[in-house]
């Protein structure tokens, strides 16, 4: 039965922009599965009311459903064992301990970034609920919370082991993509997505990266539609 995975779109319903989901994206063509998706909006609880949660991703595999976006790529990995993605014992650790990582330091120095990008992305039907859940979150206004250099000053740090591994080997996994990479590549395709500024120099070694991920499985990930798109 085919895949099925619910999606965060934007303000044109091509317009995929999750980090979270991303990875799952980037998980399944690593293993050559085909799969659909559910466009899916902010507001739009009742759609993932069978999941019994409230926020994308949601993979369904036949009438196996599956939240979160690294728990999906566990799942992945044992259903279709071929191609790994995390792997076992040490490898998942390690894929683990980097989750963190993008999760804690990563992605709050790309929202400091792309705040503002991200809120006109979004939308305009979610934009009240955005704003209001993520002032909430940060105790500011999104437009005081969008601090732009602050943010590339904090990714710089962030991504300085990445940048030194990247100048030593093509892949965070080596000679070609696997878990690590999809965990960061959702994360750098968020801003790449929404906002048409740099976020990284172009030659970094993260820049050279990220465009060899987005050519990686047939370019899965070339023809997404951006908001220089629309």
């Amino acid at each position: 039965m085919a895949l099925k995975l619910y999606d965060l779109c934007g303000r044109d319903e091509r317009l995929r922009f999750s980090p979270y989901c991303w990875r799952v994206r980037m998980a399944l063509a690593h293993k050559g599965l085909e799969f659909t998706t559910v466009a899916w909006r902010f507001l739009d609880k009742k759609a993932l009311e069978f999941a019994d949660y409230d926020k994308v991703p949601v993979l369904c595999d036949g009438e196996q459903v599956v939240t979160d976006s690294f728990e999906i790529m566990r799942y992945l990995d044992k259903a279709y064992p071929e191609s790994p993605v995390l792997g076992e014992g040490v490898s998942y650790q390690r894929a683990l301990l980097f989750k963190y990582v993008v999760e804690r330091s990563v992605n709050p120095a790309l929202f400091r970034i792309i705040a503002m990008d991200l809120f006109a992305a979004i939308h305009p039907g979610d934009q009240a609920y955005f704003r209001e859940t993520r002032e909430a979150r940060f105790g500011c206004t999104l437009e005081e919370f969008h601090q732009p250099e602050q943010g590339k000053q904090k990714l710089q740090q962030a991504l300085a082991p990445v940048r030194d591994l990247l100048r030593e080997s093509a892949f965070l996994d080596g000679d070609a993509p696997s878990g690590c990479d999809y965990l960061l590549f959702g994360s750098m395709m968020w801003a790449h997505v929404v906002s048409s500024q740099a976020v990284v120099e172009p030659g970094d070694p993260v820049d050279e990266w990220f465009k060899r991920m987005l050519g990686v499985h047939d370019g899965a990930a070339s023809t997404a539609l951006t908001v220089r798109e629309i």
